[in-house]
């Protein structure tokens, strides 16, 4: 009998009455985690080609748009005015259909663009699924910056970068390739960058909220140092709060108090007393710390930072605050609604409310959400009519835009020429962009009782919006 026979014998696991040799619980994983990856890099290659999909479309119906542009408006407006109009029109009507914001669908059509007309060989990698959607756009914001004579020797370059590293690794070298093949000086550019500087504001959960702050990389570096100059002294000293907590409160508290106290001894911003000293980004070393925080007390300087609350104590807002009609009798304890923000919880709401020189309150109906009354405290008073509708409003009424309503038209659903009264139940806030965009061929608004809107967009679809505070109560 051979070993092979002895094997396959009666005896043999797996044979009736002999159970089979049970796999290693190691093997068993690894075939799991073999099945879950393969599994996992399908589904991002189908992905990636649906993104490759989805740039040609773009790329086609806003050519598309181009190329109509001058049939849809009136002979007296320009050819660059009829391509933003059709290209506005065109932008609208998709991101209305998959409720996308029109700044992000436009966001998409540039990259599709540069795809389709710049980077073709990127777009195939795309559509074969041998770079993701994260990949592309690394390669399409450098590539914007390349002058079209040193493009291909980009592509070139950075493409086989991008099949076999992460988007982020890919972006830094793109990054290095584009100031490489760049003709223009990099001060020229700079120069050019600068005028996009800009502050924005983010809303969170929680009552909390970022600000962003787009400026050049000196001062940005001169501000987290400047922070670190406050923050990290009163950590050495002894301040429970981490060094995150103190560089916001310290960011705070300057720029709205122009103090890291609250109360009159504020102390100085950067403590150096001798020569000159600068932080690398991140973190102060130790014996940095401790050498300013000595300087500070040496100084007299209190190293303790205002608390939130106290640096909230120094705003002197004009505040528009929605009051739930029940929460304003006591009988519940339901978040206020602050314009331009959203929820905010009954403390905050009473602190701003008590430093307020004016405020308007919104008494709201608790279950329909409309708006009951008005307050008349304000100074500088609008029309009774005009300040209902932006309170009923909150924003621009076009489906997905989000400017505040203070920032919009009041327009006339049925135009004044066309017979429409200057009336509350024929006025609606539109931002200027989606007013004139209302008045664009195929485009078509309805208003109904309660403030409903319908808006009919160029491709026969019907979407309804309907007033903020009935829509959320």
């Amino acid at each position: 009998m051979t070993e092979n026979d002895a094997i396959q014998g009666p005896e043999a696991p797996g044979a009736q009455g002999v159970p089979a040799q049970q796999a290693h619980p190691s093997d068993v994983f690894a075939d799991r985690i073999a099945s879950f990856t393969d599994r996992f890099v399908g589904l991002a290659r189908r992905r990636a080609a649906l993104d490759a999909e989805e740039a040609r479309l773009l790329a086609e119906a806003f050519s598309y748009a181009d190329a109509t542009a001058s049939a849809l408006v009136s002979s007296g407006t320009t050819s660059t005015d009829a391509r933003d109009l059709a290209r506005r029109s065109m932008c609208a009507s998709l991101a209305i259909a998959t409720r996308m914001s029109e700044p992000t669908l436009q966001a998409r059509v540039g990259d599709a663009e540069a795809l389709v007309h710049d980077a073709p060989t990127v777009l195939e990698a795309l559509a074969q699924g041998t770079i993701s959607g994260g990949h592309a756009r690394a390669i399409t914001d450098q590539l914007r910056d390349v002058p079209a004579e040193g493009r291909s020797v980009f592509l070139e370059q950075v493409l086989p970068v991008a099949t076999r590293s992460t988007a982020a690794r890919l972006r830094q070298r793109a990054r290095v390739v584009r100031e490489r093949l760049h003709p223009e000086s990099f001060t020229a550019r700079r120069a050019r960058s600068i005028t996009d500087r800009r502050v924005e504001l983010e809303a969170a959960a929680d009552g909390m909220a970022w600000v962003h702050l787009f400026t050049t990389a000196p001062l940005a570096h001169a501000i987290r140092n400047r922070l670190d100059a406050v923050a990290v002294p009163a950590r050495v000293a002894g301040d429970t709060r981490a060094l995150a907590q103190l560089r916001a409160d310290a960011f705070a508290s300057l720029a709205v108090a122009g103090t890291v106290q609250d109360d009159a001894g504020p102390i100085p911003v950067d403590p150096e007393t001798t020569g000159t000293f600068t932080w690398l980004p991140g973190s102060a070393p130790l014996d940095d710390a401790a050498r300013i925080a000595e300087e500070a007390a040496a100084a007299g300087a209190d190293p303790l930072l205002a608390e939130p609350v106290g640096i909230e104590a120094r705003i002197r807002a004009t505040v528009q605050m929605t009051v739930p009609a029940l929460s304003a009798l006591g009988v519940t304890d339901e978040p206020g609604e602050l314009d331009g923000y959203g929820p905010i919880d009954p403390d905050t709401a009473a602190r701003l409310a008590v430093t307020a020189p004016s405020m308007t309150r919104i008494l709201t109906q608790p279950e329909t959400g409309a708006v009951l009354s008005v307050g008349r405290g304000q100074y500088r008073v609008p029309a009774d009519f005009a300040r209902a509708v932006r309170l009923r409003d909150t924003t621009c009424r076009a489906p997905g835009c989000g400017r505040a309503a203070r920032s919009c038209d009041l327009d006339h659903s049925v135009a004044w020429q066309d017979g429409g009264s200057t009336a509350i139940d024929n006025l609606a806030c539109l931002c200027r962009h989606h007013h004139w965009l209302k008045h664009l061929p195929g485009w078509n608004l309805e208003h109904h009782p309660g403030g409903v809107l319908t808006w009919t967009t160029p491709d026969g679809r019907r979407h309804e919006t309907r007033p903020e505070l009935a829509e959320t109560g």
